[in-house]
């Protein structure tokens, strides 16, 4: 694990030509690569967004269901298929002649574009890492004590107000993992945005491949993927779970 970093830090001081040079992090802070990277960072916290959404009331109704480990297996089925056959099976459901705008036609809306647009990318995105979100969100309400939301009841509090003052507190370090294991890899995705968005999505993951296999400027690329691996790292110590210290 060391060395990869170490390797990817002493090529992002190197030029395309192999000589050292401070040119690659003076290029990084120019307003193209800045873009992308406030790009990469709303994005990222759009799909972790949307993915905890819709993976709280989920794994909530879950936690409530007789036969939730199965549930859980069959939600979590999904994430054991390659990647890149699940956006090509996209493709073919997002295409002009899809089942998505074959189902808008039946309710006679029509044909739209709804491939290579924001909406997909988002959705495709959503759909890939919602199981990573769902899974520590579950694991934290199924270890849940029911009595708490008892006595939260018996004093007289609202479901909503249980819900935001015991349930969600008692619940939010499997939030945080979930909000970790989802940004973090959103942060540098590079297959959707050519696949799903057409390039039209355009983010640091998809501006390091673009260096390597490309342009072949491997320094170029080496800096985004140390500024990618700083910012990862500020993200799990901010969003990691503190150990609090007890009395023996």
């Amino acid at each position: 694990m060391i060395m990869p970093i170490l390797l990817i830090v002493y090529y992002s001081f190197l030029d395309i030509h192999g000589n050292f040079t401070l040119a690659n992090y003076q290029k990084f802070f120019t307003p193209v690569y800045l873009k992308m990277t406030l790009s990469s960072f709303w994005y990222a916290l759009l799909i972790t967004a949307v993915s905890l959404l819709v993976a709280y009331p989920t794994a909530f109704l879950l936690t409530r269901t007789k036969y939730k480990q199965l549930w859980l297996l069959l939600i979590i089925l999904p994430s054991w298929i390659n990647l890149l056959l699940k956006a090509y099976s996209f493709i073919g459901i997002f295409g002009t002649y899809g089942f998505a705008n074959a189902l808008l036609e039946v309710f006679g809306i029509g044909k739209k574009q709804i491939l290579f647009t924001d909406f997909s990318f988002i959705f495709v995105s959503v759909y890939i890492f919602i199981p990573f979100m769902i899974l520590p969100i579950f694991n934290a309400l199924d270890k849940l004590n029911p009595s708490f939301i008892d006595a939260s009841r018996d004093l007289g509090a609202s479901g909503w107000t249980t819900f935001r003052r015991v349930i969600f507190p008692l619940t939010f370090d499997g939030v945080k993992s979930g909000c970790q294991v989802v940004f973090i890899p959103a942060l540098s995705l590079f297959m959707l945005t050519r696949l799903i968005a057409g390039n039209r999505v355009i983010t640091l993951g998809t501006a390091v491949e673009q260096h390597f296999l490309v342009t072949q400027d491997w320094g170029m690329g080496s800096t985004i993927a140390v500024f990618l691996i700083i910012s990862m790292v500020i993200i799990m110590l901010l969003t990691g779970n503190k150990k609090r210290g007890g009395v023996g």
